[in-house]
């Protein structure tokens, strides 16, 4: 793709980025076939190749966004599918948060999608917060269909029935391997936290029973995703750094093998700080820390987890488009799975997202409604026991839709190698597996 920047335009390193990606495009349309705002929409301008024309045209003209631009930009989910289709290697990630930085600056948005941007990055990024919120949300979940704004009932139907107390293992520590082979820190996270508790329970279990001391550090937090993803760069950077300098003392203490993430949104972020801080003091640092960020499954294929027999048990994997588009792991988790003697199974459309994306789901609720019955509908068609996915977003957008029990695929790997089975499977309202005892 031609571009017209000035040489004045691109002593900005962000534009500069900008205009590589842009011009690496070549028009071709790939990225059309696999993106769900284009196959549920059927508008070119909400598919990558026709947000590419709007953010070049946008950037170049140093134009103040229109209501149409931002709309599109909006609703893309930054599933980055379009990314793993395109053969000319467009690196759609970074020019879309360009270009979300860039509205975020110079549009003035409607009052009501201030005041629940504000809101979502005032509460999401910190747990305790978050948990009173979800308090409130569960109370008024009843009144949800009452709602005049349908962000507002989605943020309610989104409340969980039960919100689990408080993990101690999130708190700063050392959890020591039973027989060691490497140091890891596990990054907490933020809304999981208030979400779900079981999630890093078991992976702190799984890790050191295969031999990995984990350390959650002090001072470490929200991955600033969340921020991030609405262009805000100021809060997103500000909670990024906190993990940078924590991870770095960790790194330059006692040593670290791997920053271990098992929520493949932040992974995504987490592996990007490099690019985020390639021109702040921090650079150094947040490049240390992208060079050993790791998903865990990533992890869990380094520590030769021990094979497991054949259990009989069907679980239907939903790949997290964070995890097989945003850090091209594909295979990792279906291998563990199998290896622990799960029968996988994999939707037909797996390579599609399920809506949740983040705040995607509060933000845009009808795309994302759509987006996730379609899922739904091709995960239940396999008939799984389970459903596995790596991801705490993915989890509640698709457990919201079914009655078929959703767990993280670290909980199952623990219960194949010792650890107690997961909660979730047992839970109230959702319908029992028949499945067999781990031993």
């Amino acid at each position: 793709m031609q571009t017209t920047f000035t040489p004045e335009q691109l002593k900005d390193p962000a534009i500069q980025r900008s205009n590589e990606i842009l011009r690496s495009c070549v028009h071709c349309g790939f990225c059309t076939a696999t993106c769900p705002t284009y196959q549920v929409l059927g508008d070119e301008l909400d598919s990558p190749r026709g947000r590419i024309y709007l953010i070049k045209d946008m950037l170049e003209n140093e134009r103040k966004p229109d209501a149409k631009t931002v709309k599109h930009i909006d609703r893309c989910l930054s599933c980055l599918a379009c990314m793993t289709t395109c053969p000319s290697g467009v690196h759609y990630m970074h020019l879309v948060d360009h270009a979300r930085a860039y509205i975020e600056k110079n549009y003035d948005r409607p009052w009501s999608d201030r005041a629940l941007r504000w809101i979502l990055a005032r509460i999401l990024p910190y747990p305790m917060r978050f948990r009173v919120a979800l308090l409130g949300a569960k109370i008024g979940r009843p009144f949800a269909r009452l709602m005049p704004d349908a962000r507002l009932r989605a943020m309610l139907e989104m409340a969980p029935k039960t919100i689990p107390p408080v993990s101690r293992n999130d708190d700063p520590q050392t959890f020591p391997a039973q027989d060691k082979k490497m140091r890891v820190a596990l990054m907490t996270g933020c809304a999981q936290k208030a979400l779900n508790t079981d999630i890093n329970d078991a992976t702190i279990r799984l890790l050191t029973r295969l031999g990995a001391e984990v350390v959650v550090a002090e001072g470490a937090g929200c991955c600033g995703a969340l921020t991030h993803h609405m262009g805000k760069e100021d809060e997103s950077h500000a909670t990024a750094a906190k993990n940078i300098r924590a991870w770095a003392k960790e790194m330059d203490g006692d040593g670290l093998d791997a920053v271990v993430i098992n929520t493949s949104g932040c992974g995504t972020t987490v592996k990007d700080y490099g690019h985020m801080f390639r021109n702040d003091a921090l650079a150094d640092d947040a490049a240390r820390v992208s060079g050993i960020a790791m998903d865990v499954s990533e992890i869990l294929m380094k520590l030769d987890m021990p094979e497991g027999e054949d259990k009989g048990t069907k679980v239907a994997y939903h790949a997290a488009c964070s995890l097989q588009h945003g850090q091209q792991i594909k295979t990792f988790p279906k291998d563990l799975l199998k290896k622990a003697g799960f029968t996988v199974l994999e939707p037909a459309d797996s390579h599609l997202c399920c809506g949740s994306a983040g705040t995607y789901n509060l933000m845009q609720p009808e795309i994302s409604k759509q987006l996730k019955n379609r899922k739904v509908q091709t995960l239940e068609a396999l008939t799984p026991d389970i459903i596995s996915a790596g991801n705490i977003g993915c989890m509640m957008q698709i457990g919201g839709g079914t009655e078929v029990p959703i767990v993280h695929t670290v909980e199952l790997l623990d219960w194949a190698t010792g650890g107690p089975q997961p909660p979730a499977l047992t839970a109230p309202g959702k319908r029992e597996p028949q499945i067999p005892i781990l031993r």
